[in-house]
């Protein structure tokens, strides 16, 4: 290979090299990581809060199962506050997909286990009217964290934000209640 040839060939091969890289960061004016666009950082603010909002959630459920876990005989009271708290998760989390924790109440009122958390890390009082009353207060405080939330939410995960306070609240309520036959 002559001379020419050999300089030929190494202006083209750094001309294609410099092509590639031009070609890394094209579309970026300043040369750095491109910066997310307004729409993009909005997004990831509702995922965060989604995630956020579910995990109380899933907190809530998983303190629900810890206090049928440990009163039986509140099972079948408590089942459907806590279908309605897993429904709520569910919606809450992203794209309404997330799975709620823990045992699954059945139709005959028994729970399925779950490895996903244990209920171990819930207290529970031995008492079960004093269980009710700090379910109830665990519920109020998660309505309390669903609507404190409502400040910085997008519009449309604000209304479901404040539908699932709402029942939050209604559940706290119905907690608190005496039922049929005096117990608590």
């Amino acid at each position: 290979m002559t001379t020419l040839g050999r300089r030929a060939l190494l202006t083209a091969g750094a001309a294609g090299a410099a092509g590639a890289l031009a070609g890394c960061t094209s579309g970026d004016s300043g040369g750095g990581p491109r910066r997310p666009t307004a729409a993009e950082r909005a997004a990831a603010a509702e995922a965060a809060l989604r995630r956020r909002s579910a995990t109380a959630g899933r907190d809530l459920v998983l303190r629900y199962d810890a206090v049928i876990d440990g009163h039986p005989s509140l099972a079948a009271r408590l089942a459907p506050l806590r279908a309605s708290a897993a429904a709520h998760v569910k919606a809450l989390a992203e794209g309404g997909t997330a799975p709620a924790p823990g045992p699954s109440a059945t139709a005959s009122g028994t729970a399925s286990p779950s490895p996903s958390r244990s209920l171990a890390l819930v207290r529970v009082p031995a008492d079960p009217a004093a269980a009710l009353k700090d379910l109830a207060a665990a519920v109020r405080a998660t309505a309390d964290t669903h609507t404190a939330t409502l400040l910085t939410a997008p519009p449309e995960y604000a209304r479901l934000l404040a539908s699932v306070a709402a029942a939050g609240a209604a559940h706290a309520y119905l907690l608190t209640q005496p039922t049929e036959g005096g117990r608590g």
